[in-house]
């Protein structure tokens, strides 16, 4: 699995169009409204660095309303889970 992170500027009168038609794209997962630089931005998980292409230059950039974006590839993932299972120090009862 290949996890983009990709930051968006949009119009401002048209952010909730704008991320309403980002969440409905095949291969994004999930889509905020953030403060800060950007706008939006946007989850976007496959299963081959080649699909990248198709989904954020082929479709995300071609929403009416963006006007920027920027994207970060994930080279790990790290939830909640697997810290606590990482940093686990056997704490439990003894036996």
């Amino acid at each position: 699995m290949v996890t983009a992170i990709v930051h968006i500027n949009a119009e401002v009168d048209r952010i909730p169009e704008v991320a309403q038609t980002i969440a409905e794209i095949d291969g994004v997962s999930e889509v905020y409204s953030i403060t800060g630089e950007y706008d939006l931005m946007a989850m976007v998980r496959v299963s081959a660095y080649e699909e990248i292409a198709e989904v954020i230059p082929g479709r995300i950039n071609k929403v009416d309303g963006v006007l920027r974006t920027e994207t970060h590839i994930a080279f790990r993932t790290y939830s909640k889970h697997d810290l606590d299972a990482a940093f686990s120090i056997g704490l439990g009862e003894s036996d």
